[in-house]
């Protein structure tokens, strides 16, 4: 089973940086996509930036303020984010989408929660 931790959520003041990572295990696939999404509370998950064989695909609202990287040799990716607002404040998914066994699957990880205070 491929499974998803994420960890660097923290509660932070408006204007500082956070670097979220997100650590794979489990058989290997071929992977189509991976990335982040966030979810505030009572607000729907919405996706933060993601990275596929199309290319990196950033948030409009966040564009400016991330950075998503895969760590060389591993199956690990990061979320460098900078300038956090208060609006920034959520939990944040480690998503990945690819193939195992020929089967199209998705996963997500449980999230990390980032709260920013103003």
């Amino acid at each position: 089973q491929v499974q998803l931790v994420e960890s660097g959520g923290d509660s932070v003041q408006a204007g500082e940086s956070l670097t979220l990572t997100c650590a794979q295990s489990g058989p290997a696939l071929t992977v189509y996509a991976r990335g982040w999404y966030r979810q505030a509370s009572g607000k729907q998950r919405e996706l933060v930036a993601l990275v596929g064989t199309g290319g990196t695909n950033y948030a409009a609202t966040v564009k400016n303020q991330i950075t998503i990287s895969r760590l060389f040799g591993s199956n690990t990716i990061t979320l460098q984010m900078h300038s956090l607002k208060p609006e920034d404040t959520a939990v944040y998914y480690c998503y990945l989408t690819g193939a195992l066994r020929q089967k199209e699957q998705e996963y997500w990880g449980r999230g990390t929660q980032v709260s920013v205070s103003s």
